[in-house]
């Protein structure tokens, strides 16, 4: 097992304003894009050539990664014109694939931050001889996923719609989001058209008879898809809760980069990342958060559990708790954000002009 694809192509239209200028596997979670830590945890695996099936601001990932020699590895890159779903996208790169037809090929979805044993993945896929192999954690509310249930020897039985009634939810597992395919059976997907292997391929694999396995790998497992997800995930990684092998610095209560300048008495706690060229200013309280790089957080702020985007600014006193800031946006002094607020990109809030609180 040498390959993989990564599906990096989604327009992530639940995490903006972060994604307003940066597709979603790059925002950077624990001082890096996010992708970088998936590469680099395929590479810790044995997989050294990766195909990164693009859409939505494609042209950012090249540059950044190259021909991936940086992390040892060979990567390429596929771009859809047309948005083409899950299947479409693993279906459009099959061509820059190497492996035989019987060989397996993981797939991975750009968004998932998940301790899975990939090596075990893999070796299920192979003592089974299934055709697909699907990694399935557990979560305690399956209400908001599709469920895959399964027999005693892991084999699915079925793809469940997210369950609406109490009676409906037959098992705890969920699709995961990793997959080992049978090379035959990716380039058997119907090319040039949308194909969603969640709602087309694998259903219609099950009833022709096909062998798809679940793995139950209940390690860490995060889907990033929200803002708060998002931020929670870096945290996770810069606390060791999450593994890694590509956090630019050592885990810890937080991650400092390199040219970021903190106040020596700013008080940085539960996982926060400060990036390339942010200033974190005197009296400042920063806990569980992002601050990216050139953002700067002024004298007595207070942030929890936010995200501060690229050279945007906190101001004197202002307290952020559970909010996004957009890139380059201004939050004036005195002023209080709470949970869910999103600013967006080169917005201005006026001192003291959002509040909860009396201003005496």
């Amino acid at each position: 097992m040498t390959e993989a694809i990564l599906l990096v192509g989604g327009k992530g239209t639940r995490l903006r304003p972060l994604t307003v200028h940066t597709p979603k596997p790059m925002v950077r979670a624990a001082g890096v894009p996010f992708l970088t830590h998936q590469l680099a945890r395929a590479r810790a695996a044995g997989v050294d050539h990766i195909v990164l099936a693009t859409s939505y601001l494609a042209e950012v990932f090249e540059p950044h990664f190259g021909d991936g020699s940086s992390l040892g590895l060979h990567l390429e890159y596929v771009t859809e014109v047309e948005p083409l779903g899950t299947g479409g996208a693993i279906r459009n790169v099959a061509a820059r694939l190497h492996s035989a037809p019987d060989e397996p090929v993981l797939v991975f979805n750009g968004d998932i931050l998940t301790g899975l044993d990939i090596r075990a993945l893999v070796r299920t896929h192979e003592t089974t001889g299934a055709d697909v192999s699907l990694h399935l954690t557990k979560v305690t509310d399956p209400r908001a996923y599709g469920l895959v249930p399964t027999d005693e020897t892991g084999r699915v039985l079925a793809f469940l719609e997210k369950p609406q009634t109490p009676e409906e939810i037959v098992t705890d597992q969920i699709n995961a989001g990793a997959y080992v395919f049978r090379r035959s059976v990716i380039d058997a997907i119907p090319g040039g058209r949308p194909v969603s292997v969640e709602r087309e391929t694998f259903p219609e694999l099950l009833s022709a008879g096909a062998h798809l396995q679940g793995m139950v790998d209940s390690t860490y497992w995060l889907d990033l898809g929200t803002p708060a997800a998002f931020v929670r995930g870096s945290a996770d990684l810069v606390l060791g809760r999450a593994p890694s092998p590509a956090i630019p610095g050592r885990c810890g209560d937080r991650l400092i980069l390199p040219t970021a300048r903190v106040a020596p008495d700013a008080k940085l706690t539960d996982g926060t990342v400060v990036g390339e060229g942010a200033h974190i200013a005197e009296g400042a309280r920063v806990s569980g958060s992002t601050i990216l790089p050139g953002a700067v957080v002024e004298p007595g702020a207070v942030i929890t559990d936010s995200l501060i985007g690229t050279r945007a600014r906190v101001g004197e006193r202002s307290i952020l708790t559970g909010t996004v800031i957009g890139d380059g946006a201004i939050i004036g002094a005195d002023n209080e954000l709470r949970h869910g607020a999103r600013v967006w990109c080169d917005a201005k809030i006026p001192a003291g002009a959002v509040r909860f609180s009396s201003d005496q």
